[in-house]
């Protein structure tokens, strides 16, 4: 009985944030009230706030899921035999960029965090949970990077840092640029190209100058 109960409570934790997403799509996150997901959902306010404190709780289980998916990526890389910390990293990207392009429920979420966030004085912990995710992205990178530099695969002296924000922003700007036109270009060749180029030029373009 406790078990079927805990499994309960699971999912109606998932149905909430399920509903969240939709509600988010189609109001925007600073116009969506915890009475518009309870509604979506088909549940009480009360059972909001059983397993959320606020909206912004919400909005953070739904990144966290998206987060929980990108991590069962690397097992199943190490499982094929992948051990180049840069090419698993590649192949991590391109994994949830195929997915953003071909599975509807990752691409809402992106479209949530790119097209339907508002970041107001209001609403301003919703910009301080998106930093703190692009930060979690920023560490991966920073991980392997420096795990390539200890096994000589990149140069003592490359500038990590640099090497971070410009794969960034190449990615999230391709992201953002195709579900802002999806209909201009496919998304997962044109990442895949862009990706290989950045890391065929990492060992060269990203470097520290001589002191």
């Amino acid at each position: 009985m406790a078990r079927r109960t805990k499994e309960e409570a699971r999912q109606t934790r998932e149905q909430l944030i399920d509903a969240a997403e939709i509600v988010f799509h189609r109001k925007g996150v600073a116009q969506t009230s915890l009475n518009d997901i309870a509604k979506e959902a088909k549940l009480t306010r009360g059972a909001i706030y059983w397993h959320f404190k606020n909206k912004q709780d919400i909005f953070k289980a739904m990144l966290d899921r998206q987060t929980l998916t990108f991590e069962q990526i690397n097992p199943a890389l190490e499982a094929s035999g992948e051990e180049d910390s840069l090419a698993r990293l590649q192949q991590s990207i391109l994994h949830v960029i195929h997915d953003i392009e071909h599975n509807p429920h990752r691409r809402l979420v992106y479209e949530i965090i790119f097209q339907k966030c508002e970041i107001t004085a209001q609403n301003e912990p919703i910009g301080s949970l998106l930093k703190e995710n692009a930060l979690i992205g920023s560490e991966r990178m920073r991980e392997a990077f420096n795990t390539a530099v200890q096994n000589r695969k990149l140069p003592q002296n490359l500038d990590t840092d640099s090497a971070i924000t410009h794969l960034q922003v190449q990615v999230t700007g391709m992201v953002y640029l195709w579900l802002l036109m999806p209909e201009k270009f496919h998304l997962q060749r044109e990442a895949s190209h862009s990706i290989q180029l950045f890391f065929e030029q990492l060992p060269t373009q990203f470097l520290r100058s001589a002191e």
